[in-house]
């Protein structure tokens, strides 16, 4: 089996006035293909800093970064970019769809940043919906959606492009309970279907149970 991501070493500091805060110290991790890992930790434990790591989301770091069998933590920000676009897919909190386009045009639109031909992107935006149970919500823009319709959107939005690795950010934080767990077993089971690996940051124990594998963000280190 495959690692998707291998991290070996990883660092990084903050400085706050004269003092040097250590949030991440030293994080080895790997993920194997197909896997769906949970990332737990305390709020302040540095669990988004970690997913902007891997997402080279921004540099000040060291150490290792290995995605599908590529060195990327060296890269310019060209290959940097070129690794978000191709093989990261991310869900946010907070669903960050663009308001003024329907559910399957914010699925349509960063498949054109990847090349994909119209009809194509047009097809695998359908696709994915379908998944998701949104078939009747295509035409329907942000606002005319429930928060787990706008979630599952972006959902589909993360794997249009069929990236290896996804990266989620308390995905259903502003979810009620009730509507979290939907668009969890939803997630998961799509992300399972698209062969593609997952970390998940969650403050949530239950539904870490129901991911492959928890690991726990303490003290700057991975336990």
């Amino acid at each position: 089996m495959n690692d998707v991501l291998v991290l070996r070493g990883l660092k990084r500091n903050f400085a706050q006035g004269d003092a040097l805060i250590a949030v991440l110290r030293g994080i080895d991790l790997t993920l194997r293909s197909g896997e769906i890992v949970a990332l737990l930790g305390a709020s302040g434990s540095g669990k988004s800093t970690l997913l902007q790591a891997i997402g080279l989301l921004e540099g000040g770091f060291e150490g290792a970064i290995s995605i599908a069998r590529q060195d990327v933590a060296a890269l310019d920000e060209p290959g940097r970019t070129w690794v978000r676009r191709k093989q990261i897919g991310f869900v946010y909190q907070f669903h960050h769809l663009l308001p003024d386009f329907s559910a399957h045009e914010n699925v349509m639109i960063p498949q054109f940043i990847n090349d994909v031909a119209p009809d194509a992107a047009a097809a695998r935006a359908s696709e994915l919906l379908d998944q998701l149970g949104l078939t009747l919500r295509k035409t329907h823009r942000p606002a005319q959606l429930s928060g787990g319709e706008q979630q599952r959107v972006a959902v589909a939005r993360a794997l249009a492009h069929r990236p290896q690795l996804i990266l989620a950010d308390e995905p259903t934080g502003n979810l009620d309970e009730t509507t979290a767990d939907a668009v969890f077993a939803e997630f998961v089971a799509l992300t399972r279907h698209e062969g593609a690996s997952a970390l998940v940051a969650t403050h949530n124990e239950r539904l870490a149970a129901r991911m492959d594998r928890v690991v726990r963000l303490h003290d700057g280190l991975l336990s």
